[in-house]
């Protein structure tokens, strides 16, 4: 049978979400904790691969398996083998057809920015800490350049091996909370350190290094140097993968909904 499971975790301490040939990475300590529950050596295909300090709330991964247990054997076996700063949040059999990367039809990342003159100690492996004030309005005018289908090529890693470098942009937010600036994005999907590259420019656009069409320069460009630089990869997380309603799995919004109960019953 084939089972989705809902992950988040704390990056901090991990080189990213993939296997590593040195270093940690989240997907390796996941598969053993499911290969002990299920008594038998399991690989999971995620969603998307986050980079070494990212965070998320709502990844999801697929792995198949022959055992035989219910969503909350699953869930609760999984979570008993996992260090404290990762966590299954729901599990769901699927059928076959589902494929955790193929079938998602967005996915959603949020860069939390703390503007204030102090750094916060509690924060700092969640946040980018930037003491300039910034224009969170002209940062949205930027970020309006950047909607929809485009060559990505001035925001994607130089070792980036996707074989386009076309997205959709579907939703690009900047919005304050005090002193807190939440940069939201939506995309069918991402390059490596998009959004970083994205959130940099538009800090820069913030402190009013330069104008907000400058982002459309840049993209335009299809040119990384020209770009400015990459936000901190500690500021960042994966809070939303969209799929098919015929699958039935929960969403980003439903986990962090007030009174959300994951039912385990089955």
């Amino acid at each position: 049978m084939r089972i989705a499971l809902g992950i988040e975790y704390d990056g901090t301490a991990y080189n990213g979400w993939q296997r590593q040939k040195t270093g940690i990475g989240v997907q390796a300590l996941v598969e053993t904790a499911i290969s002990r529950v299920a008594d038998e050596a399991v690989e999971t295909i995620c969603a998307g691969r986050t980079d070494t300090g990212v965070h998320a709330t709502a990844q999801v991964v697929h792995f198949d398996s022959g055992a035989e247990r219910t969503r909350s054997g699953w869930l609760l076996g999984v979570n008993t083998n996992l260090p404290g700063d990762i966590n299954a949040t729901w599990a769901a059999l699927v059928d076959d057809e589902f494929h955790a990367r193929f079938s998602a039809t967005s996915r959603t990342y949020v860069y939390l920015i703390l503007n204030r003159r102090v750094r916060s100690a509690l924060h700092r492996h969640r946040a980018w800490w930037v003491y300039e004030p910034l224009d969170e309005q002209a940062m949205q005018q930027a970020a309006d350049y950047l909607r929809g289908q485009h060559d990505f090529s001035a925001f994607r890693a130089a070792g980036c091996q996707a074989s386009t470098p076309n997205r959709n942009i579907s939703s690009l937010q900047v919005r304050r909370t005090d002193d807190w600036l939440a940069v939201t994005v939506t995309a069918n999907a991402f390059l490596q350190h998009m959004v970083r590259n994205i959130t940099g420019l538009l800090v820069a656009i913030g402190r009013g290094d330069k104008e907000p069409a400058w982002a459309k320069t840049v993209l335009e460009g299809h040119d990384r140097t020209q770009g400015g630089i990459a936000a901190p990869a500690h500021g960042l997380t994966l809070i939303d993968v969209a799929y098919p309603p015929q699958f039935k799995l929960p969403t980003g919004s439903d986990l962090s909904a007030p009174g959300f109960v994951y039912d385990a019953s089955l």
